[in-house]
């Protein structure tokens, strides 16, 4: 029984196996179908693709070549433009051409014209000069004959005449040239020397250069003298001042062309007198101490300027150079209170233009410095005290205006002119430098009467305190090179005729003036 069913068994089993093995085989048949007709649908869906890419590509290249095409026609059509162009343009120049040379053309033949016309002139012109040349024989035949001297003798004597009237022309440019010479060489020195001057001293150099100091007794020169001079040796080398003791009674005088050394040595000098005890020693002890007492007066001297000025920040240094100009005259005129009075002037000035007044109060404050220094530096008080300024840090705008204040340099800013108007109405009005009210009038009189003696000169005007005067010419009987002979010979006179301080600037207008008028 057992067996029996193993073997039905094996049997199910078998028939089983063949059955799954059928449906395996169907279901992998059912497959491969499907994938048969992916296969195939995939075949043609790859077909259509690439028919569509191989389209595409097609309608590409036709759309590039299309556009190469296009391309090539505008290039061409611009190409044949240009050369069109081109064509037009070598025409143009071919006509030009042509023009140019018809044109040259007919110069050719008006040269050639004008050729032939000359060469008959020239032709006749020597047809002509040989008539004159036979003329001239003629002539000098007929002269030698009527005066019985040979061409040779007349040739002589015509000869000496040249000479003697060249001798005569030349002696006469000579003499001018000498003449010139002297006045040029005399006008040079005087400014050479009127520049010295001014340097060092003035109009009054005595009343500038030495001081006085009064004795109690004549007997007081012996000791100032001392054993063998030693005394006023000491002085004379511990004050740098020279000491002059003469026949005047009761006085004995310091020279010296520095003001500050010449006040130490006069204060120091009445220190000794009033104490007695003169001897080197003693005179170096009373020099140095007086010097430092001079020392602090100049730098107080200074800063009391600066104060009423108003005027603040400058250099130590300048500000003791500024206050030895209380010991320094010019004219009779005090150099240092002169520069206060230019300083306040100059202020006010611009005030009233509306410019920075303390800016000009410190230009004029420091206008005139360098006449402290200017017997120790070389070259104008103006120049002199620009460069002291600059070296003190002082603005370009005060450097400039105190070397302009003269015009040593060309002013170049309004600040400049008002610090030259200010000096010139500080230095040259009525009184300020020990000159009279009359003289003063009578100066300018004489200035414009000077000019309007003069032949051609309409009208003459003194200003600047006669510091400049101005003639006007007529234009009708003076010209342009008459003015420059009028106002040299303007000068020559005033300088012959007239003493004056410092310089006297002379200036000849001329002008032409054309007036018409429109009616109706």
């Amino acid at each position: 029984m057992s067996a029996f069913y193993i073997i039905l068994a094996v049997i199910c089993f078998g028939v089983g196996f063949a059955i799954a093995f059928w449906v395996k085989g169907q279901i992998a048949a059912q497959k491969i179908k499907v994938a048969e007709g992916e296969a195939t649908h995939l075949i043609a869906d790859s077909k259509r693709k690439a028919e569509t890419l191989l389209k595409e590509a097609d309608l590409e290249i036709k759309d590039r070549h299309f556009k190469l095409k296009s391309d090539f026609d505008a290039e061409s059509k611009e190409t044949r433009s240009e050369l069109k162009q081109r064509e037009a343009h070598l025409m143009q120049k071919e006509e030009n051409i042509d023009r140019k040379i018809e044109k040259n053309e007919r110069t050719a033949r008006e040269l050639q014209r004008k050729e032939k016309k000359l060469r008959k002139r020239s032709n006749e012109i020597e047809r002509k000069e040989l008539e004159y040349e036979e003329l001239i024989e003629q002539q000098k035949h007929q002269l030698e004959r009527i005066s019985g001297l040979s061409a040779e003798q007349a040739k002589e004597l015509l000869i000496r005449a040249m000479e003697n009237e060249a001798r005569y022309e030349g002696a006469r440019i000579i003499k001018k040239i000498e003449n010139e010479a002297k006045e040029q060489a005399d006008r040079k020195s005087k400014k050479i020397l009127a520049t010295a001057i001014q340097r060092y001293a003035g109009e009054y150099v005595a009343e500038r250069t030495v001081s006085v100091v009064q004795l109690p007794s004549d007997e007081m020169k012996g000791r100032i003298i001392g054993r063998e001079g030693r005394n006023i040796r000491a002085i004379e080398a511990a004050t740098g001042v020279d000491l002059i003791i003469d026949d005047t009674p009761e006085a004995v005088i310091l020279s010296g062309f520095n003001p500050v050394r010449r006040e130490v040595a006069r204060l120091s000098l009445m220190r000794l007198i009033s104490d007695g005890r003169i001897h080197p020693a003693r005179i170096e002890d009373v020099v140095k101490k007086v010097g430092q007492e001079v020392d602090i007066a100049v730098k107080e001297a200074g800063e009391q300027a600066a104060f009423d000025l108003g005027v603040h920040g400058i250099h130590n240094e300048l500000v003791k150079t500024l206050g030895q100009l209380k010991f320094r005259t010019s004219y009779a005129q005090n150099v240092l209170q002169h520069s206060v009075e230019v300083g306040f002037l100059s202020g006010i000035m611009a005030s009233e233009l509306g410019l920075n007044a303390k800016m000009a109060r410190r230009m004029g404050l420091l206008h005139d410095i360098g006449k402290a220094i200017d017997h120790e530096v070389e070259g104008p008080h103006a120049v002199i005290g620009s460069r002291l300024a600059k070296k003190f840090n002082e603005s370009p705008k005060v450097v400039h205006a105190i070397a302009a204040h003269h015009e040593d340099v060309p002013p170049n800013s309004v600040f400049a002119l008002l610090v030259q108007a200010a000096d010139g109405l500080s230095g040259a009005r009525p009184g300020a430098r020990k000159e009279l009210l009359e003289n003063y009038i009578k100066r300018l009189e004489d200035l414009e009467n000077i000019a309007n003696s003069f032949k051609g000169v309409s009208n003459t005007y003194a200003i600047q305190a006669g510091r400049e005067l101005r003639v006007i010419v007529e234009s009708e009987i003076i010209t342009d090179e008459e003015a420059i002979l009028v106002s040299r010979d303007i000068v020559k006179k005033i300088e012959e005729s007239l003493t004056f301080p410092g310089q006297i600037k002379v200036t000849v207008i001329r002008e032409t003036r054309a007036v018409e008028y429109a009616n109706k």
